[in-house]
């Protein structure tokens, strides 16, 4: 029975991937990782006599802790990767701001030159430059 749920759950697992992929709600570098997890969850339930196997030549004695040492490793490498990907999504916004900082400096000096070089009476007034995006405005708005 516990082989069944095991099975169920990683069966539940991979079709879920599938299903944010197809919607496009998950990226496949991220899906890759997921469906290793749910194929290796799969192939454990079908054959819980492999994890013994793989216990034993690994020198642990309890194939449970195998399986528990796993998933920590696991666990740590998504989360290293992860820390990673916000680093880089931080480089990045660091580097819009910075660009949307120059290119507001060189608009406002571009109307303050116009505004110096036109007669008062015929001064057209230039809208300000446009606000900066919240960061779920701007989240929503492109796909890194």
């Amino acid at each position: 029975m516990g082989n069944f749920a095991a099975f169920l759950l990683a069966l539940v697992i991979v079709a879920l991937v599938f299903e944010m992929l197809r919607r496009k709600k998950l990226r496949e570098k991220y899906a890759a990782l997921w469906l290793i997890v749910g194929v290796a969850t799969l192939i454990l339930a079908a054959f819980p006599y492999l994890l013994n196997i793989v216990a034993g030549v690994v020198g642990i004695q309890v194939p449970s802790n195998l399986l528990f040492a796993m998933s920590i490793l696991m666990l740590l490498g998504v989360c290293l990767h992860l820390s990673w990907e916000i680093s880089v999504v931080e480089d990045e916004t660091r580097s819009l701001a910075e660009e949307v900082a120059i290119l507001r400096t060189q608009f406002e000096s571009l109307a303050g030159a116009a505004h110096a070089n036109t007669p008062v009476d015929q001064a057209v007034k230039t809208p300000d430059p446009a606000p900066a995006p919240t960061s779920r405005q701007a989240s929503e708005g492109f796909d890194a």
